[in-house]
């Protein structure tokens, strides 16, 4: 009786030291469908509030900020160019995930177009982000979130850490 309980056992540990253990591979990772992919939006905007250290009245910076304001009923005269120390340009892209659901937030990279130093305590006003086609397919705003940072010695020195004229907006769209 022993001899067959042992001679089973044996049997049964040999014959389970080749099967592989059972794992799971999700779907999505295998494999894709054709067309199903994320679609990039950018747009063109203002950050303001910064501390001095935005663009240095750029002709394309006036003009942006003056057309922002012209939004909110706000008409500069045109022989007037305020200093634009706390504004500066921005390109922001944005990328939205396939099968987005309509009011689904989206994070979006905001980066200097002109020669501001950095975005740090800045914030976006609301601007459209457009795709290839040219529809219009998120609104973004909001305050940036910059990782890098920039001094000057008033001898000339300087040190940059990262990129300060580039920034993130976390569900900014």
């Amino acid at each position: 009786m022993i001899r067959h309980l042992l001679l089973a056992l044996t049997i049964l540990i040999a014959a389970s030291a080749g099967i592989a253990p059972a794992s799971a591979d999700r779907i999505k990772d295998l494999g894709g469908f054709q067309g199903i992919r994320s679609n990039q939006l950018t747009g063109y905007g203002v950050v303001v509030g910064l501390p001095g250290t935005g663009d240095d009245n750029l002709e394309y910076t006036v003009q942006s900020l003056k057309a922002a304001t012209s939004r909110f009923g706000l008409q500069l005269p045109p022989n007037v160019n305020p200093a634009m120390k706390n504004a500066a340009v921005v390109m922001v892209t944005a990328d939205l995930p396939p099968f987005a659901k309509p009011g689904q937030r989206i994070d979006i990279t905001v980066a200097s177009m002109g020669r501001a130093k950095s975005l740090r305590g800045g914030s976006l006003i609301m601007m459209p982000l457009m795709g290839a086609d040219g529809q219009i397919y998120a609104m973004a705003q909001g305050n940036l979130a910059v990782g890098g940072l920039g001094a000057e010695g008033a001898d000339g020195s300087k040190i940059v850490v990262n990129v300060p004229s580039t920034g993130r907006i976390p569900e900014g769209a």
